[in-house]
């Protein structure tokens, strides 16, 4: 009971940032609190706003294709983003916004206290592994966060995988090396 109610008392931090963003709502997570995987992404899209929940768009709908590539569901994993208001415009965060929110996922991350993160494109891989060269250089690699002790493994954003769809087939790839890892452990 301890979890939840350090992830409500988290919650109410961030809503306190609601002014940096008006007009809209805060997008928490979504999944198993007690979960060894923790999937990290970049900020809610304009459906996740809506629902006020990660990843349940079009970019989620790929993720969900993701998992279950690896025999995963939203049930058995941890899912939350680096900003957890939708940047006006869709835009990326910036690394002002970024830089803000980290706090509170760093706590995130603590409260979970998962054995592996999932990092979802370049601004969960900035934020956790200060990674800001391009995603290809890290994507389908573990590498240690060395501010958290925790292995973290970087794969393209689904959002991308729409717009480049000869990047699926290197994801799926990229999720069976994943999931060789967790499943030895």
């Amino acid at each position: 009971m301890g979890k939840l109610k350090d992830l409500e008392k988290l919650k109410k931090s961030i809503l306190k940032a609601k002014n940096k963003f008006p007009g809209k709502n805060l997008v928490f997570a979504d999944g198993n609190c007690n979960s060894k995987i923790m999937i990290i992404g970049e900020a809610p899209g304009r459906t996740e706003d809506k629902l006020q929940l990660p990843f349940v768009g079009r970019a989620g709908k790929i993720l969900n294709e993701l998992l279950s590539y690896i025999k995963l569901d939203r049930s058995k994993v941890y899912i939350t983003n680096v900003v957890n208001f939708r940047p006006d415009e869709n835009r990326k965060p910036t690394e002002n916004e970024i830089y803000f929110f980290k706090k509170f996922l760093i706590k995130h991350i603590q409260i979970i206290n998962p054995k592996f993160l999932l990092l979802v494109g370049s601004t969960a891989a900035f934020a956790i592994l200060n990674h800001s060269a391009p995603l290809a250089d890290i994507r389908g690699k573990w590498i240690k966060s060395k501010e958290l002790n925790l292995d973290a493994f970087t794969i393209y954003h689904p959002a991308y995988l729409l717009r480049q769809s000869a990047q699926v087939a290197v994801t799926k790839k990229d999720m069976l090396k994943f999931k060789t890892k967790v499943t030895k452990s």
